[in-house]
């Protein structure tokens, strides 16, 4: 993941100065057309849900996330680290399920 998150600079090419909005939009701008994709598959529009179309979108979301990452200094490679181990935690807690950051 970290190596990933390196190479998308290669290819980074937006305002420096609002560096940390443009990426937040775009994340969630294609966070959004993977939803969409999903909504039109339940809704009918396809009969199979378009995986190629719909690992695209997904690798544009990681895209944006790779360059918030890097924008703020951390690594993807940490935060995937550091979100199992919240998560297993939860699970050996029994609370996978339920509200709230602090479970």
């Amino acid at each position: 993941m970290n190596d990933y998150q390196e190479k998308t600079s290669e290819t980074a090419i937006y305002p420096k100065d609002k560096a940390l909005e443009y990426l937040a939009l775009g994340l969630v701008s294609e966070a959004g057309e993977v939803a969409g994709k999903v909504k039109k598959f339940l809704r009918g529009d396809y009969e199979v849900l378009p995986r190629e179309d719909l690992e695209k979108e997904m690798g544009d979301v990681l895209w944006y996330l790779a360059q918030l990452h890097e924008v703020m200094g951390l690594a993807m490679g940490d935060s995937a680290y550091f979100n199992l181990k919240k998560l297993n935690a939860r699970k050996q807690a029994g609370t996978l399920q339920g509200n709230g950051d602090d479970r």
